[in-house]
């Protein structure tokens, strides 16, 4: 009996470990199972229980960060429009900070905006984010930073849908969805 329950364990974790392919609305892990399995990189700061603000040396983060992920959480770089995995994403779940697993979003606060980048009219929790005023590009715009590692994850827009007229318009690459195990995009 302990064998066949090893077994059927095994072949959950690996069957529920694959990334779902965009628009795909297949649950593939619940968010305390993923945040108990390790994360495969070398990253000791990321943590999805933990809300202490870290301070750590882009130095380090750039030692343990994938460099795409690195470009854009701490040299504030976007990724081209309609490219990210989460652009055009639809499954029920948990958007976090891919650095450092901080909360931001649930899927019920996205919304398909055509814009090119995935697009929340809300965050989850108040602290989640903090925000900058930035005027790169000769623009006047509002910076978007994890609440926990001051990571750059996108910009926010007033041109949202109700009930808040925000567009929390993220980079997909600064975000790692955990979908909800017996949900669908329905509910």
């Amino acid at each position: 009996m302990k064998t066949i329950f090893a077994l059927a364990f095994a072949s959950t974790l690996l069957c529920c470990t694959a990334r779902p392919e965009t628009g795909s609305d297949t649950p593939v892990l619940s968010a305390a199972l993923a945040d108990s399995l390790p994360q495969g990189n070398p990253n000791p700061y990321y943590s999805r229980t933990d809300t202490t603000h870290l301070q750590v040396s882009n130095a380090e983060w750039k030692k343990v960060l994938p460099p795409d992920v690195y470009e854009v959480a701490r040299n504030k770089d976007t990724e081209r429009a309609f490219t990210g995995k989460y652009w055009d994403f639809t499954g029920v779940g948990i958007y976090y900070c891919a650095v450092c697993g901080n909360k931001l979003f649930t899927s019920d606060l996205k919304y398909a905006s055509e814009c090119g980048w995935p697009s929340f009219f809300e965050v989850e929790r108040k602290n989640a984010v903090r925000y900058e005023h930035d005027t790169s590009y000769g623009m006047q715009r509002v910076e978007v930073l994890c609440g926990r590692c001051d990571s750059h994850l996108g910009h926010l827009f007033d041109d949202g849908p109700p009930p808040t007229g925000k567009r929390y318009c993220m980079n997909s690459n600064v975000l790692e969805f955990v979908p909800k195990i017996g949900l669908s995009s329905k509910q």
